[in-house]
Formats: structure tokens, sequence, C-alpha cells
């Protein structure tokens, strides 16, 4: 996959202008990836459990092995990117490379096949396991890129702030338009809805294609590794692995994805047996089709209220250069994350009418909790940095990868923690639950996840790279790579 014939790029310009349309266009990378990765979040359970027709504990062991095992793989998939050497970078090679075969997963993925028994849990770990493996090899390069656009701690954050904006983004088209679009004689005009989803992702998959094209052809890699670096994976492996503050964020990032994935897994399921159909009343000013009392579905309310937490996210997530700058990452991430948790646990006590209550909360809780992963992302920068301050090496490609390993681990475990919660108490697709059941998707979607997000905030007590001990790496760092670029122009 690697390409040696073609020349590096050229040397990085310490502060050059990062532009618009640029910045715009890495924003479209996430948007793209989310296409992907909103589906996995909140619908994937269902579709396998409801519409591919598996138990809820096949499903749950069937993601939760499949995300385990293929998160090991990310990892080689950030060295090998460190190692990729072509006239467009390392990184960016990867979008045109494999845009389309992800595309063409996909809709093998949601796909329901005509077969029965094993051959059919077959098809969906074989479909799903390529899926996952070649959104690993164009989601790791992607979000290593933030690491090279620019050396600027502030920029990184600006940057990690637009790439969210897509991802929130994608996440709102989702929200909006798959059930709507997968449903029978919806929006894409389905027969059956097997043949809705499958549909959906070829309009995704097409849409995914361009945005990642885009990407490739509008941004740049500015950040190269030391000039006397040798590849070596052992040393590689080894800074990563004496990275303090990198492990305390991937400690940080695990037990965050828990806290958003044991909801995420079951916001449907939840909509569908807990809340219901339900009578809404809404403000006459809005659009007719909303307006005034009518009763709700709940594929309309679970549309709406995924919508709604992307939407809020998106605003959050515009904030976040602004509190960032205020308040220092580290301040900003804790004050967020506690309104977050206390909205999460406010779930307990709501009764399946209690509607407004529901989104207003949500509302709230995602204008704060769904940015943190941007300021994550933009600190997981400062840890490449921190690498190449201590090592005299980097390894961003790695350093991102393992991120992405971490968050795939607090999703798998997630995944396969509700569904198998699910199942103990009695959970059984397409039927109307037990209390016990009932009392299941409440917990799941409340006190266990918020649980998990006050784990997170301790672990995160430790991490050591504030604003001001970040001023003193980069100031070193830019006078290590003018020296190194005064040599190659003395021995030029």
């Amino acid at each position: 996959m690697t390409a040696t014939t073609e020349s590096a790029p050229a040397a990085e310009h310490v502060y050059e202008k990062i532009g618009l349309p640029e910045k715009l266009s890495y924003g479209l990378g996430d948007l793209a990836s989310c296409l992907y990765w909103q589906t996995f979040m909140v619908y994937l359970t269902i579709f396998y459990t409801d519409v591919f027709g598996i138990s809820a504990l096949a499903a749950g062991t069937m993601i939760g092995v499949s995300r385990m095992s293929d998160a090991f793989f990310d990892p080689i998939m950030g060295m090998l990117a460190d190692r990729t050497r072509t006239r467009w970078g390392k990184f960016r090679p990867f979008f045109l490379w494999m845009c389309v075969p992800m595309a063409v997963l996909g809709v093998l993925t949601f796909t329901v096949p005509n077969l029965a028994g094993n051959a059919k849990l077959i098809w969906a770990y074989v479909t799903y396991n390529a899926l996952m493996l070649v959104y690993t090899a164009i989601n790791i390069p992607y979000t290593a890129l933030l690491g090279v656009i620019s050396p600027n701690p502030t920029d990184r954050t600006a940057l990690s702030s637009i790439k969210y904006v897509g991802a929130f983004g994608g996440g709102m088209i989702v929200a909006a338009t798959l059930l709507p679009m997968s449903k029978v004689g919806g929006w894409l005009g389905a027969t059956t809805v097997e043949r809705g989803w499958q549909l959906c992702f070829v309009v995704y998959g097409i849409a995914a294609c361009l945005c990642f094209l885009t990407m490739f052809f509008l941004t740049k890699e500015r950040v190269l590794p030391p000039k006397k670096q040798e590849s070596s994976v052992i040393r590689d492996l080894g800074d990563l692995l004496t990275n303090g503050p990198w492990l305390t964020l991937v400690a940080v990032t695990i037990t965050f994805i828990l806290f958003v994935a044991l909801r995420g897994s079951v916001t449907a399921h939840y909509f569908k047996y807990y809340v219901g159909t339900q009578t809404l009343t809404l403000p006459d000013f809005l659009p007719k089709a909303i307006a005034g009392t009518q009763q709700w579905g709940w594929e309309s309310l679970v549309s709406m209220y995924n919508t709604s937490t992307q939407f809020a996210s998106l605003v959050g997530v515009m904030l976040i250069p602004f509190a960032a700058k205020m308040a220092g990452r580290k301040t900003a991430f804790v004050t967020l994350f506690i309104i977050a948790i206390g909205c999460t646990s406010s779930f307990y006590l709501f009764k399946p009418d209690q509607l407004i209550l529901m989104f207003t909360m949500n509302c709230i809780g995602s204008v704060t909790g769904g940015p943190l992963i941007a300021l994550m992302m933009s600190m997981y920068a400062d840890t490449a940095d921190y690498g190449e301050y201590v090592k005299h090496r980097r390894a961003t490609g790695l350093i991102f990868s393992a991120s992405i390993f971490s968050q795939k681990q607090g999703w798998a475990i997630g995944a396969w923690v509700a569904l198998a919660l699910m199942n103990s108490v009695g959970f059984v697709a397409n039927t109307a639950q037990t209390p016990k059941s009932l009392h299941g998707l409440v917990l799941l979607m409340s006190v266990l996840p918020a649980a998990l997000g006050v784990v997170s905030l301790v672990i995160l007590a430790f991490y050591p790279l504030n604003e001001g001990r970040m001023a003193v790496i980069e100031t070193e760092l830019k006078k290590r790579r003018a020296a190194d670029r005064a040599d190659a122009a003395a021995t030029a």
C-alpha cells in the first residue's frame, strides 16, 4: 500500500497560513466518516436485531468481537501511514485509495441476504469486519492529518473544531434521513425495509467518496518528522508506551466513549419500546408537517431526537475554540463534562410521555458533551508534540491510530455490554417488553453511562499537558525545525 518511488512533500513552513477552503475541506472528511460512524453508534444494533434478524446476544457478540479485533489493526495502520512516502504525503493518499472500497462495502454490510442460520451470521461477520478494516484504513490517516496540517496548537484546536463540525453535520444527515429513507415507501421508494437500508448506503457511499476526494485535493501536510529520525517499529512502540500524557488520554477516551456508547447503542430501542407512539403538540409557527397536535411514531421521534442531538453538538463544537482560549482545554473539558453527566443521569426520572424534558436535557447535554471528543483530538496532537520534545522522534500516525484504537475498544465494550444487559433482562425484538426489560433500557440511558462519565473525569485529573506546558514545547520544537531547515539548506 506504500509508494516509495515518488518524492516526499516539501519542507514545512511553520506558520504557513491555512486558508478557509482547506479548513472546510478538512471538515468534509469527518462528515463522510460519520455517515458510517453515526450509523454504527446509533442504528447498527437495531438494524441487526430488527431488520437483519439476529438475536440481541448474537448481534452484541458480533459487534463486540469485530470492533475489538479490528481495533488491533489501528496501530498497524498508523505505522503503515507513518512509513508511506508519496508526492502527496503520508496520509492524504489513503483518501484516494480507500474511498470507493468503503462505499462498496457499506452497501454490502447493509444488504440482508436471502440466507438462513449460520450462513446469514457469517455474512454479517464478513461484511461488517471488511467494512471496519477499510474504514480504519481511511480514518486513521484522516485523523493523523490533524497532527501535520499545522504545528501550532491553537490552529489545531480550531481545525479540530471544524473537523467535528463536519462530524456532527454528518451525524445530523444520518439522524434526519436514514429512517425516512429506509422505511417502506420512504424517500427512496423502497418496497421493503431491507431494500431501503441498502439504497441508503448507495447514497451515503457516493456522498462519502465526493467528500474524501475534495479533501484529498485541497489539504496539505506541513509537519515532518525530524530529519535524522530512523524508521523503527520497536522504538515507535516504545516511545508510545512511555508517553505518559498519551496513556492518560487513552484511558480517558475509553471511559468517555463507554459513556457515549451505552446510550447510543440503545437510543432507538429506548424510543421504540419505552417511549413508543406519543401525542405531541408543537407551536403553530413551525412547518405544517410538524406543527399542532399530532401523533408521533417512534421512528419520527428517534429521527427528531438524534437530529437535535447532532445539531446541539454542532453548536457546542463551534464554541470550543472560544471556551478553550478562555479557560484552557482541560478546564473546559471538565466543566462541560460535568454538565453532560448531570443531563444524562436525569433520564432515570423521565416517564415515557415527558418528551419536552427529554429533548431539553438532551440538547443541553449535547451542547456541552458533544464537543468533548474535539477537545480530546487536539490534546492527542499535543501528546505527539510531547513525544517529539522528549524523544526527538515523531510518529503522528501511530499516536492517532492508537487514539482511534481506544475509541473502538470503548464502542466495542459499550455495544456488547448494552446488548448483553438487554438480553439478560429478557429483551426480545419486535415484541412488547417486560417491566424488567424496560427498566434495563432506562438504566442504559441514564445511570450507567453517568457513572462511567465520573470515572473518566477522575482519570483526566492526572493529564499533565496544560497551555503553559505546551507553549514551552512549541517554542523548543520550532527552534529544532528551524535548525533542521538550515542544515538542509546548507547541504543542498
